[in-house]
């Protein structure tokens, strides 16, 4: 009886004559790509015929949840996978780790990454012949996301104000608006770091009511007025 490894290497002998066409297509990103059910259908009879079993092994998974372009939810997985090709003898060969990754907006993420990893084992593993690959079933669907929000010293200042504070400052506010659309950010700088005379956390409180061309703009004029006053 042939071992594990002779069986693979005819099981690979095969594929590469054979080859695994690209028959699906992104629909949005224009490109051609091999998916998971042209592998299986690839792979499958040559390894049955050869009295293969493939038995895959996934562990790490990691989910994160993150904004579409659109505002919707994606969840997006990551998750490591091993594969061990065994006969009618008990004798077996493990292949990997390979690694899989893939979003999916509904429940299908992990089923998707486990795909990605399988697809590429079996590439890895037997040389397919492949001439640019371009990723698995997960891009049949391109997900465009939303960048991670960095945390902003801004966050929670607002809230911290009593009511008394909060009205004070959104009468500040009104006058740097009224002063950067009559005068520009020069102006309205002027306003902010020298005429209203507020201490830091004051300012602070204040950017969050203003337009953030008012607050970069007038920024710029911060150590020139802030010298002319000293």
């Amino acid at each position: 009886m042939s071992s594990v490894n002779a069986k693979l290497v005819k099981v690979a002998r095969r594929i590469a004559t054979e080859g695994i066409s690209k028959t699906r297509k992104n629909s949005q990103q224009g490109y051609n790509f091999r998916g998971v059910d042209e592998v299986m259908n690839a792979f499958a009879p040559i390894l049955a015929e050869e009295g293969l079993y493939l038995r895959p092994k996934f562990s790490d998974r990691n989910v994160v949840e993150r904004t579409s372009k659109n505002g919707g939810v994606i969840f997006y997985v990551a998750l490591q996978g091993e594969f061990t090709f065994s006969d009618e003898s008990g004798e077996s060969v493990t292949v990997g780790p390979f690694y899989g990754e893939a979003m999916d907006s509904a429940d299908k993420a992990t089923n998707k990454a486990m795909a990605v990893a399988f697809k590429y084992a079996m590439f890895q593993t037997f040389c397919v012949p492949l001439e640019g690959v371009t990723g698995g079933d997960a891009d049949a669907v391109t997900h465009e996301i939303q960048p991670i929000s960095k945390a902003s010293p801004l966050d929670g200042v607002w809230d911290s104000l009593d009511a008394e504070q909060q009205q004070f400052i959104e009468a500040q506010a009104a006058k740097v608006r009224q002063a950067f659309e009559d005068g520009g950010a020069e102006v309205a700088a002027q306003l902010i770091y020298r005429d209203l005379n507020l201490d830091n956390d004051e300012i602070m409180a204040l950017w969050t009511r203003l337009p953030s061309n008012i607050r970069n703009q007038s920024k710029k004029f911060k150590d020139q007025i802030t010298k002319e006053a000293a």
